[in-house]
């Protein structure tokens, strides 16, 4: 009995050792992409860098609805699944949103109503489905597609949206994927090692490895990221065009508010977008559960699927483009 106890530990540890090694990989890829396309933004004149980003939350945007309608059918029969017709129009949609929202941003200048004027058509089309094909195209279903236009396609809108900001762009990028990593990295290191003295859980019904210690950590490490970025920003490109050191390609910080320091509204979009990480991750966690996958796909090797990975990123754009693009003028 203890040689088949020994046994199966050994497994156990073997499986854990070979998935750390697959998270590994990956996130070292995915650290190398998300440099390349960041100097690709900042070194690229015209504007034209911009579309490595863009490209990249379309393809987030179209890989995370089909991850997503797939969870949803998981375990299901019959009627209670999406019909085909309904999967069809919401990936179509998630696959034009972005490239929509890009062309007509950077022609006319309204890139958010050509994508509202998009989501009311398609969503016309799924509407049109419950009623002429109500068998199989259920209003339930239907708003279940719905949703996952505006969680996928229009979320992914909003990340193209910071990535496009006429001021403040770069800055937004670097604290959209410097704050979100930092706070799954924080809360990770935080929550693994204080755990024993403070086991207090986040949400245990979601997600019972989550600590309060540990969300207390990813925010910390959240404003560490955009403290940095401020630093990098303000030393690279200077604050209100006035150069620091070099100023490369146009890209500076600007902020004109005499009643704050920079810095200090650095420190609160860090944890603000911290706090929206966690709740993107913590809602994953909730569809999750609620269709009975461990993963939303496994595409990313380690790490899950796409929406395993970026759903902390659809929450937080919606409140940087809110600080960076609307707050900080």
């Amino acid at each position: 009995m203890k040689q088949e106890q020994d046994g199966t530990l050994r497994t156990v540890e073997s499986k854990e050792k070979k998935n750390l090694g697959k998270r590994v990989l990956t996130g070292t890829a995915y650290g190398a992409i998300i440099f390349a396309l960041i100097a690709l933004k900042w070194c690229v004149p015209g504007g034209w860098g911009m579309l490595g980003f863009d490209a990249f939350f379309c393809a987030v945007s179209i890989l995370g609805s089909i991850e997503f309608l797939r969870a949803i059918d998981h375990g299901k029969t019959g009627n209670e699944r999406l019909s085909t017709p309904q999967r069809v129009i919401t990936i179509a949609f998630c696959s034009l949103a972005v490239p929509l929202y890009v062309l007509v941003q950077m022609v006319m200048g309204e890139g958010f109503l050509a994508t509202a004027c998009a989501f009311c058509v398609y969503l016309m089309f799924v509407a049109a489905l419950s009623v002429f094909d109500h068998m199989r195209s259920t209003v339930r279903n239907s708003m279940i597609c719905t949703f996952c236009m505006l969680y996928c396609g229009v979320a992914c809108v909003v990340l193209s949206a910071t990535n496009h900001l006429e001021q403040n762009s770069m800055a937004g990028m670097l604290i959209l994927f410097g704050c979100t990593t930092l706070t799954d990295v924080g809360a990770f290191i935080v929550g693994s090692s204080l755990k024993k003295f403070f086991p207090a859980k986040l949400a245990p019904q979601l997600s019972p490895n989550k600590t309060v210690v540990g969300a207390i950590g990813g925010i910390i490490f959240s404003v560490i990221a955009a403290i940095v970025v401020y630093f990098i920003i303000y030393y690279l490109g200077g604050l209100n065009g006035e150069t620091i050191f070099t100023s490369y390609n146009g890209v500076y910080l600007t902020f004109t508010s005499e009643a704050i320091h920079p810095i200090v509204t650095f420190i609160l979009v860090g944890i603000f977008a911290s706090l929206a990480s966690q709740i993107g991750d913590l809602f994953e966690s909730a569809i999750k559960r609620e269709c009975g996958v461990k993963d939303m796909g496994n595409l990313l090797p380690g790490h899950g699927g796409i929406l395993d990975r970026f759903d902390s990123m659809l929450y937080c754009g919606v409140v940087i483009l809110l600080a960076f693009g609307v707050i900080i003028i």
